[in-house]
Formats: C-alpha cells, sequence, structure tokens
C-alpha cells in the first residue's frame, strides 16, 4: 500500500480530460459544483463540451439523457445526496427506463464528506442506485481503481452509477498486477478463517485490519468489490466456501448495499453466517471526516475488533 493519499473524484477528473482528448463524443455535465467534483478540470480544456445546469440536477439528467439519445456519451456528476438522492426520479425515468447511455458520477458520497453534516452525508446512493433495472453500479477504492473504472465505463454501453469520495484515500491498487474489470471482484489477500469483503473507502482499512488480525491467527482473505451491480457471484461464492465466514465492510447503509447484494448471493446459492459492517441505520453528523470514520467503526481499529469478535 502506497503512502500516497489521494481522492477518487481527482483520478475521475484527470480521466475525463484524458478521454476528451481521445474521443470527440463524450461530453460532461455538472451542476454548480465542478470545482468539488474536480469536472472543471474537463470545462478547462473542453469549455465547448461543459455544460454546467446550474443546481437543477434533475434538469440536468434529463439534458444527459437528451445528449445520450444523439450518440453522445454524457458523464453527469454533483454530490451523491443530488445526483442519487434530488434527481432519484429523473435517473430512473429518464436514464434507466430507456436504458440511455448516461454515465452518472457522483461524489463527496458516505460520511467521509465530513463537516457538511447529515442533509450531504449520503449513506443511501447504492442502495437506490441498484434498483434500477439495467443500473450499472460501480464504488472505486482508490485513484488507480477510478482511473481504470472511468476508462471501462466509456467503453461500457448502457446506464452506470459511479460512487466518488471527498476525502484522500491511500493508493491500494498500484501494482503491476492489477486488472480492473467492471463486474468482477479483486482477491487483495488471501486468508482462510474469514472472508472481508469491501468496497470503496474501507477496502484500505480492511487491509490493516488484516494485519492486526493475523496477530492473533486469524486469516482473514480481502476481496474489493469495485461493481456493487453487476456483483461477481463467483468470487464471492468460492471465498465463503473456503472459510465458511463472511463480513462486509462499506461506507454505506447496511440496508441495501453491498452488504445487502452480498447477502442476496449467499443466502440463495452457499449459505453462512454474515456480519455487515456499515452505517446502521443512522444519520450522520458534522465533523472531521477522519473522526467520523472512527465514530462510526469503519476505521482500521473498529474494523479489526468487529472481525475479531465475529471470529
Amino acid at each position: 500500500m502506497s503512502e500516497v493519499r489521494i481522492a477518487t473524484r481527482d483520478g475521475y477528473g484527470q480521466t475525463l480530460v484524458e478521454l476528451g482528448k481521445e474521443h470527440d463524443d463524450i461530453v460532461v455535465l455538472d451542476a454548480d459544483l465542478a470545482a468539488a467534483t474536480k469536472t472543471a478540470m474537463f470545462k478547462k480544456e473542453f469549455p465547448d463540451r461543459f455544460f454546467d445546469c446550474g443546481i437543477a440536477e434533475a434538469n440536468m439528467m434529463g439534458i444527459a439523457a437528451g445528449l445520450a439519445s444523439t450518440g453522445k456519451v454524457p458523464f453527469a456528476s454533483s454530490f451523491a445526496m443530488f445526483a442519487a438522492g434530488r434527481a432519484y426520479e429523473q435517473v430512473r425515468n429518464s436514464i434507466g427506463y430507456p436504458e440511455l447511455n448516461v454515465k452518472v458520477c457522483a461524489s463527496h458520497a458516505g460520511i467521509s464528506v465530513g463537516e457538511d453534516g447529515a442533509t450531504h452525508q449520503c449513506n443511501e446512493d447504492i442502495a437506490l442506485m441498484r434498483t434500477i433495472p439495467g443500473m450499472m453500479v460501480v464504488v472505486p477504492s482508490d485513484d488507480v481503481e477510478v482511473k481504470a473504472a472511468t476508462r471501462a465505463l466509456y467503453e461500457h454501453k448502457g446506464p452506470s452509477y459511479m460512487r466518488l469520495g471527498r476525502l484522500a484515500v491511500p493508493v491500494i491498487n498500484d501494482n503491476p498486477d492489477y486488472k480492473f474489470e467492471l463486474g468482477k471482484g479483486v482477491l487483495l489477500k488471501e486468508g482462510k478463517d474469514v472472508t472481508v469483503i469491501a468496497t470503496g473507502l474501507p477496502v484500505c482499512e480492511c487491509l490493516e485490519a488484516a494485519k492486526e488480525l493475523e496477530k492473533d491467527g486469524i486469516s482473514a482473505e480481502i476481496i474489493n468489490i469495485h461493481t456493487i451491480k453487476p456483483i461477481d457471484e463467483d468470487i464471492i461464492i468460492k471465498s465463503a466456501s473456503k472459510t465458511g465466514k463472511v463480513v462486509t465492510v462499506e461506507e454505506h447503509s447496511v440496508i441495501g448495499g453491498l452488504g445487502s447484494a452480498v447477502c442476496d448471493v449467499l443466502s440463495e446459492k452457499h449459505p453462512v453466517q454474515v456480519r455487515k459492517i456499515g452505517i446502521n441505520d443512522v444519520f450522520g453528523e458534522s465533523g472531521p471526516a477522519l473522526e467520523l470514520i472512527a465514530k462510526y467503526g469503519l476505521d482500521a481499529k473498529s474494523i479489526y475488533a468487529k472481525i475479531k469478535d465475529f471470529c
């Protein structure tokens, strides 16, 4: 794991510029938050292909749908609370229902938004988006992964939702063997006693927790699920068959997110005991991001303690 920390929204903005240079059909939309979502990078390079829709997220989704219907490849960005929450109806009816090729890329998700508080800390977006038929849902864990995911979503034809964070996180996928493929999980560490399946920001925390578990004689297998939908059933079932215990970890409500998606797979195809670690049916609060992550039990120390207790 690298000492370098980069927010996934930064890698997203940089990759949009690279894609813009390579493809004339890409267009980018934002809702008066270009500096925060990092789409301002694209705006600077390609002002004629950037559309600031103002504080009108629902309208932005409609415009993105219209652009997609003409053959453009729109990336529409705002905070997760607005892109998935405020504009849900438009995403569902104007993008999902007609199966249009729109990439909804939402930053500032989860409690790591920090001081912006509960109204802006969207812990429900994965649940909302995965219920839309045909909607792909992607949650990159670091800078390397978000760059690969942004490129992969450009190539993917159909509606998609990508969840990005505000907080800078360690780079964990900076190795020559890393391979990104939509719909495929990544085995980060082999183990035999418990399977730990994580997505997004907590993936790096799970790797740190695994080091402490090893000291206690607990061998944890760590899997990064960057694509929540369609989820990689094979890697989940294979690991659960080996360890017999599964823990899911996400910066999202334990209702409807990664944990629920994993339980859907296991309850039908390989029932085992599962413990879900996430936001436990409560709203967040205002405070420094790292302190909130610790308070809500998503730091390495808390994850370690919960997995140890479970085992």
